[in-house]
């Protein structure tokens, strides 16, 4: 799927995974609107991404103003504001397709899978919007580490679901334009297991010592992904 160049928001945009997700997709030429309920930091990322970048495609907003822009807008917060976030800009949501990066971690024990009543958290704020949103669960096992060094290869897969195809299409794309491999991995109450690898990951992390292990899906290479 060619997806050309979006006007995409990101709600939690000046933290590192947002900020990470930000610059990548402006530097292949997207549109990207950082929200924040600080408009001045929101200001202030997208300035440090025009700047890094040298180019002015980068603006920042308020979460509302933001998701109302945009054509895709991307969930970057931490759990904890998940909910209260998406009920914020729920209004200028429909027909969208969000992209929810969420994942279910408790503090202080952020390497224990503690998914909420045993489910998937992405599938919950799917049911709480309606279908005139189209959720799709992605990039929650791509560390920001790697998303923010842009000369670097990724050694590491996206897994996307969703209950809606063609949403799913157009985040695979969007995933492979900025240098990501990503595979559809079935519909949005199969993002348990990619929320739940995420804290398998940290746990990894901090056995290792190292600063962002991920997944490859193997065995499917160089098939088209429908």
């Amino acid at each position: 799927m060619d997806i050309g160049t979006a006007k995409i928001a990101i709600l939690g945009g000046t933290g590192k995974e947002g900020g990470g997700l930000a610059l990548r997709w402006a530097s292949k030429g997207h549109r990207v609107i950082i929200g924040s309920r600080s408009i001045e930091r929101a200001q202030a990322a997208a300035a440090a991404i025009n700047e890094r970048l040298g180019v002015s495609l980068a603006t920042g907003n308020g979460l509302a103003a933001a998701t109302a822009e945009a054509e895709i807008v991307t969930l970057a917060v931490p759990y904890a504001a998940q909910q209260e976030t998406a009920k914020e800009v729920a209004s200028v949501l429909a027909g969208k397709i969000l992209i929810d990066v969420t994942v279910p971690l408790v503090p202080p024990q952020v390497s224990r899978v503690q998914l909420p009543a045993g489910r998937s958290a992405v599938e919950a704020l799917q049911e709480r919007l309606g279908p005139e949103v189209r959720v799709v669960s992605a990039f929650q096992n791509i560390s920001a580490h790697h998303l923010d060094d842009l000369d670097a290869e990724v050694e590491c897969d996206v897994l996307v679901c969703a209950d809606d195809n063609s949403a799913a299409e157009a985040v695979i794309a969007l995933s492979t334009q900025i240098g990501l491999r990503a595979w559809y991995a079935g519909p949005l109450c199969n993002s348990v297991v990619s929320e739940g690898l995420t804290s398998v990951l940290i746990a990894l992390n901090r056995r290792y010592k190292v600063p962002g292990s991920g997944i490859r899906i193997t065995g499917i290479d160089g098939l088209e992904i429908a």
